[in-house]
């Protein structure tokens, strides 16, 4: 199963669960996003077919960023001239999460969610307090530095 849309003047082809980077989106509601320029469908027999009106292609923003440098460089030779300028396109990448035509519905399976590891500066913490609550410290005392010894000077006649 696997839709054709249009978004950001290009065409992608897409399946339920894929991530496309397109060009940057103004994020709706909670990060989804619908596609309304679908050219394609396919069904689960494998037939291609030209989408109806009610044929929608919805998706979850999964990041938002800047892609690659590209360095543009004018140059002409012998007069002297040069021109450097770099370029950075700006992207939203797309997870797809349901393709929906004909009265059928295509999701994408869920994601698992990660637990969090715990911080290190957390433990940390938590075992200075431990060691603190058993064992008071002691003030540290002051060292004291020793005193700066001024340079012997030498004494040569000649």
């Amino acid at each position: 199963m696997y839709a054709v849309i249009r978004a950001g003047g290009k065409q992608y082809r897409v399946a339920p669960g894929d991530v496309i980077r397109v060009e940057k989106l103004a994020t709706g509601t909670n990060g989804k996003v619908e596609f309304p320029e679908v050219l394609a469908v396919s069904g689960k027999d494998g037939e291609i077919g030209k989408p109806q009106a009610e044929t929608r292609v919805s998706g979850q923003v999964v990041e938002q960023g800047r892609g690659a440098k590209v360095i543009v460089f004018h140059y002409k030779r012998k007069k002297q001239y040069k021109k450097l300028r770099g370029h950075r396109q700006a992207f939203t990448a797309v997870r797809i999460t349901e393709i929906a035509f004909d009265g059928q519905s295509f999701k994408a399976p869920e994601l698992e969610k990660k637990e969090a590891k715990p911080k290190k500066a957390k433990a940390a913490a938590e075992v200075e307090e431990h060691e603190t609550e058993s064992k008071p410290r002691k003030a540290a005392a002051k060292k004291k530095s020793a005193p700066k010894k001024a340079a012997k000077k030498s004494a040569k006649k000649k």
